[in-house]
């Protein structure tokens, strides 16, 4: 069986699974609650930061507390603190046990086993069509599992978000991208009543990010529109520019504008869709060469 159709088949169960609810307690796995084997299976031969699967799985803490501690009290896994030389002490590890690595290795077999199982019925084809599907499936999920909310413009997750936005937009402008010679979006223009940060997170890990500043006499002004490319082609973007169009609405504001570089071109056909029409230059932006504006 050809291991990459496995690894996809694993892939999409391990998405539905979370997605659907079956990490519950109330759904029992042939064995063992499937909640308990998912994150045992998460927690690997080379151990996992509590916090982490947290996020990873979407789950409760306390109920993934009450699940590390079944496990712990099976012998198959040890939490406690990191151990490397300097680590912060309080950040919690769980790792499997000798116990916990046998389990895992069956654990891992079988899933194998199952995925083999559910594609070996069918023809090479199907088997393409089945594994193209789920993975379509299985994005599609990933989109709906993005959580938008606003946070504070100098929150770590907000900067790393920033930092991504200027290296690709470096990478992709003519001239590359310096922003001390950009106009500047300060901090307190990013924060209510003055406008919002709004961040994108799958998973708790960062992937998009957007802003709004508000002006008394002004249209209010979109700003930092960015989407990680491991979630593009999913709707983020165009999630984040209506909820950041709300929020402006909202507030009173009657129309949003924003400028763009010509080499961003989803972005400008984004925006096209969503009803923005080209506008001549409102400001002196250095890297713009298209500016917009949409009524609220």
């Amino acid at each position: 069986m050809d291991a990459a159709l496995i690894a996809a088949v694993r892939r999409f169960n391990r998405t539905v699974t979370q997605r659907v609810g079956a990490l519950d307690d109330e759904y029992m796995a042939q064995g063992r609650p499937l909640g308990q084997a998912r994150l045992l299976w998460e927690i690997g031969p080379a151990g996992a930061e509590v916090a982490a699967l947290r996020a990873r799985l979407g789950l409760d803490s306390g109920y993934l507390s009450r699940l590390l501690r079944t496990l712990e009290s099976e012998g198959l896994v040890t939490v406690g603190p990191a151990v490397q030389t300097g680590g912060d002490r309080r950040v919690r590890t769980a790792r499997l046990t000798d116990a916990g690595r046998t389990e895992w290795t069956q654990l891992d077999k079988r899933s194998d086993e199952l995925a083999a199982s559910i594609l070996e019925p069918l023809t090479a084809p199907r088997r393409d069509r089945l594994v193209t599907a789920m993975a379509e499936v299985e994005r599609l999920l990933m989109g709906s599992m993005v959580v938008i909310e606003p946070c504070r413009p100098n929150d770590p997750q907000a900067r790393a978000c920033l930092r991504a936005y200027e290296r690709e937009i470096a990478r992709r402008f003519d001239d590359g991208f310096d922003p001390t010679l950009s106009n500047p979006v300060h901090d307190e223009h990013l924060v209510p009543p003055a406008g919002v940060f709004l961040l994108a997170t799958l998973n708790a890990e960062p992937v998009g990010c957007g802003a709004v500043k508000l002006h008394r006499d002004a249209p209010a002004e979109i700003k930092r529109v960015w989407v990680a490319e491991t979630v593009r082609g999913l709707g983020v973007g165009r999630r984040l520019l209506g909820d950041l169009e709300r929020y402006a609405a909202e507030r009173g504001a009657r129309a949003v504008r924003l400028d763009t570089n010509r080499n961003l071109t989803e972005a400008i056909a984004l925006y096209r869709s969503a009803g923005y029409r080209e506008i001549e230059a409102y400001n002196a932006e250095r890297y713009a060469h298209h500016w917009f504006e949409k009524e609220l």
